[in-house]
């Protein structure tokens, strides 16, 4: 039966690996440009220098001006000029190569204005549509919107020559021929480029061999028809499949005799813990105790899938519960107490064993319990149930009573001592990815533990942690995962900050509003930060302050959590506090001082010190 499951484990991981090889993008690169063709300043309303272009594509002005020799002063540039940006060419959706940037709206702006004149057609309307929630003709000003730039490695089919390739938005009148004099090479090799491309089509979009700052073209470098990302992908691939492997004959094999002894007891709350300390929740904030409490160590237990579709009933309708991206939940009683079980197909492999590790590995008051699991048929997750909901349901379902202030900041707390301790207490620390309300249970007596840890990344101590796929939930994104795939543990602090804002509010991170007329769709990041902003900021918080609270509204204490949280959103990661400083923050605010030591709380950073003062 064992090696019956394991053949299972490993069919499931090799069919992963294959479907994380089938791309339909060609080989990425490191490096491509994009032409941007400089209109008068009068038609665009904006003042086209290169400090301002490099802002657009996330560079400094020293980083554009290695391939624009010829451009003499970053502060002035001839109209009908071209400057050339550079950026890396990645796999975008499994489907094209691209580049994904980001953009502030401020007023006036549309799709049109910031694909046409402010990024110079090297977008378009249509993949902006595509890739925001936004409807085209109502973008709220301070909305930050995500830019697409499609971009080229070269086709060895063609050519070994030519490995950096410039993506050219067509001015009117332009040809083959223009093009090819422009970049001192044949009309007919850029034609083979663009194979079928008309050359006559403002704003269309060919893509050009270009050269090093040296004046050298750059060879295709990668043998065989995979590019060296794709080879490192294959490997990193192998490797992560090799220690999944491992991970899960540890499990299946080295643990069965314990486990199969377990699988005999009752499994009560606690009852096979070993505490480490006495970590109270409750410890004095004068004291300044480390954030850390609740910290146990216990067993998972191995189910059978006849124990879990009795429990349920045979996974009967009645006793569903949830439904998740990766699975289906099911209430059931198993050996005397509640648990909650997330059911989900094969397919969902990476997430089943990404919370398998975490959970079996990771202990903490706030933080959901994995109680056992089960590999028969399908993939099962057995949590301790947690009977009151999401944070979500009580924020904004009707069926659910409104939460007091006291216990808003409770909630906050407790999820913030949850992912303080993944953080900074693991080794190797560990990422959530997908910090939401809907991932913050709350039990019966209104305290706070964070689930769903299907996304999770650990990130070696110490370590720069690698660009990874974009997953998560729109809206809770920071603008340097979003764009860039960059992930640290200040991905989590930044969709922590947007909680704080529907702890406040009661709104959806996105919020969607629509009439006969328009529709209209504003991030609640962005609302908050204009509401911040004005000269009274207490007055304009009390129009986003969910009504649900009533008189229980101290705007003392709701203004420092604002603060808080415009803190954690910063775009800047590295001017966001971390968790540690964010638990401490809401110790003291739970406390109802206030007597806020800025300097301590944010690691003497002066600038955050500022804005939570209010200077």
């Amino acid at each position: 039966m064992i090696e019956r499951k394991f053949a299972l484990v490993l069919a499931i991981l090799a069919c992963g690996f294959v479907i994380g090889l089938e791309s339909k993008c060609p080989k990425t690169c490191d490096l491509a440009l994009g032409s941007y063709y400089i209109s008068s300043s009068a038609s665009v309303g904006i003042d086209l220098n290169l400090t301002y272009i490099a802002s657009l594509f996330g560079m400094k002005p020293e980083q554009a001006l290695r391939y624009n020799p010829t451009i003499p002063n970053k502060d002035y540039i001839r109209t009908g000029d071209r400057v050339h940006v550079n950026f890396s060419c990645d796999c975008m959706q499994d489907l094209f190569l691209g580049h994904m940037f980001q953009y502030k709206m401020l007023n006036g702006d549309t799709y049109e204005r910031v694909a046409k004149k402010l990024y110079a057609n090297l977008t378009n309307v249509y993949s902006l549509t595509k890739f925001n929630s936004y409807s085209p003709d109502m973008v709220p000003s301070g909305a930050t919107i995500n830019v697409t730039v499609n971009c080229s490695c070269g086709n060895r089919s063609i050519s070994d020559m030519y490995g950096l390739f410039e993506t050219y938005p067509l001015q009117s009148n332009e040809t083959a021929s223009s093009v090819a004099s422009n970049y001192n090479t044949t009309a007919e090799l850029v034609q083979e480029y663009n194979p079928g491309v008309s050359f006559s089509s403002l704003g269309q979009i060919v893509y050009v061999p270009a050269r090093d700052p040296d004046g050298s073209y750059r060879a295709l470098t990668s043998k065989g028809n995979l590019s060296g990302g794709a080879i490192a992908g294959i490997v990193v691939g192998a490797i992560v499949i090799l220690l999944s492997i491992g991970f899960v004959y540890y499990f299946l094999v080295h643990k069965r005799r314990k486990t199969k002894k377990a699988s005999l007891l009752p499994f009560k709350s606690g009852e096979s813990s070993v505490p480490l300390g006495d970590l109270s929740m409750d410890a004095s904030v004068a004291n300044a105790p480390s954030p850390v409490a609740g910290l146990t160590v216990d067993k998972s237990v191995e189910f059978s899938y006849e124990e879990l579709s009795k429990a349920t009933n045979d996974f009967s309708m009645a006793n569903k519960i949830g439904q998740g991206g990766y699975g289906s939940v099911y209430y059931a009683e198993l050996r005397g107490e509640k648990a909650a079980i997330k059911k989900m197909e094969t397919q969902a492999s990476q997430e089943f064993l990404a919370e398998l590790k975490v959970l079996t590995h990771v202990h903490h008051l706030n933080l959901v319990r994995l109680i056992g699991y089960c590999i028969e048929g399908a993939l099962f997750l057995v949590y301790e149930y947690i009977e009151n909901g999401n944070l979500s349901q009580h924020l904004r379902s009707s069926g659910w009573s409104p939460l007091s202030w006291a216990n808003r900041v409770q909630i906050a707390l407790d999820s913030a001592r949850g992912l303080e301790y993944i953080h900074e207490h693991t080794v190797p620390v560990y990422i959530h990815r997908d910090i939401k309300s809907a991932n913050i249970l709350i039990d019966k007596n209104y305290r706070a533990k964070v689930a769903d840890f299907g996304l999770t990344k650990l990130t070696e101590v110490g370590s720069m942690s690698l660009p990874t796929r974009v997953v998560g939930t729109f809206g809770y994104m920071p603008p340097e995962y979003a764009r860039y795939g960059d992930v640290s543990p200040k991905v989590d602090v930044y969709a922590f900050g947007v909680v704080l804002y529907e702890l406040i509010s009661a709104k959806e991170a996105i919020i969607k509003s629509s009439s006969n007329t328009s529709s209209e769709s504003k991030g609640l990041v962005g609302l908050f930060d204009d509401a911040l902003s004005k000269g009274d900021p207490k007055e304009s918080l009390k129009k986003l302050i969910d009504p649900r609270l009533g008189d229980d509204s101290p705007m003392d204490s709701i203004l420092k959590m604002a603060q808080l949280a415009k803190a954690c959103t910063q775009d800047d990661p590295h001017n966001r506090p971390s968790m540690r400083s964010v638990v401490v923050a809401l110790m003291t605010l739970s406390s109802a001082s206030e007597l806020w030591d800025i300097n301590h709380l944010f690691d003497n950073n002066p600038g955050l010190a500022n804005l939570m003062s209010g200077r």
